[in-house]
């Protein structure tokens, strides 16, 4: 196994001090594994913090390609599995927020509808650091994706952080309705939720505009 190799499964073991050997032994930092992941990409995808606080200041590249098919970003993948100390390393070296990744993937959206109800706790870090909570992936925020994913507790966070519902919102409440109609309880509450918070944010609107159009 070379160097590269070695470095990569320390890494994904978060086996700091291996790193640490392997690095002080000439190991390249975003030298990739034979699978193509680098180090930072293996310690970022399991939450391994002190292995990628290391590899960091080794000069990791933050945005680097990651995941399986390269589609991802060290953010984007700590983000989606809800491994908040590793999303506020990344954040402290410098890593944005937007949209990154060939796919473009939105770290707030992958935080907020990763598994059956999201990561609130990376949820509520990404905007406490500046992310836009209505930033769209794939044409839709995260507002978009939770309610589409029938996600009602991270419909009130994000309702809560002040999330924007627009119609396009509504429409997705009535497709998932649509879909499963045995959560139609479920829906019926968010889509109340949705409602209210559009007549809240009606209410704030300067004289003559409309709810969720710009003044």
């Amino acid at each position: 196994m070379d160097m590269a190799d070695q470095l990569v499964r320390s890494a994904g073991d978060g086996d700091v001090v291996g790193v640490d050997r392997l690095l002080g032994q000439g190991a390249v930092v975003d030298a990739p594994h034979r699978d193509g992941r680098t180090a930072l990409d293996r310690a970022a995808d399991p939450g391994h913090a002190d292995v990628v606080r290391r590899l960091l200041a080794a000069g990791a590249v933050l945005e680097q390609p990651a995941g399986e098919y390269r589609e991802s970003t060290p953010l984007c993948l700590a983000a989606s599995r809800g491994h908040t100390a590793v999303v506020g390393i990344l954040l402290d070296a410098g890593a944005r927020t937007g949209a990154q990744g060939r796919l473009g993937y939105v770290p707030l959206v992958m935080a907020a509808t990763a598994g059956d109800g999201g990561h609130p706790g990376t949820v509520d870090l990404l905007l406490d650091r500046g992310a836009d909570i209505n930033e769209a992936m794939r044409n839709r925020t995260a507002l978009d994706w939770a309610v589409r994913f029938g996600q009602e507790a991270m419909v009130h966070r994000l309702l809560g952080r002040g999330a924007i519902p627009s119609a396009e919102t509504l429409v997705t409440a009535r497709e998932h309705l649509g879909h499963h109609p045995e959560r139609r309880s479920k829906t019926e509450r968010i889509a109340i939720a949705l409602l209210a918070a559009d007549v809240a944010s009606g209410a704030n609107q300067e004289p003559g505009t409309e709810a969720g159009d710009p003044a």
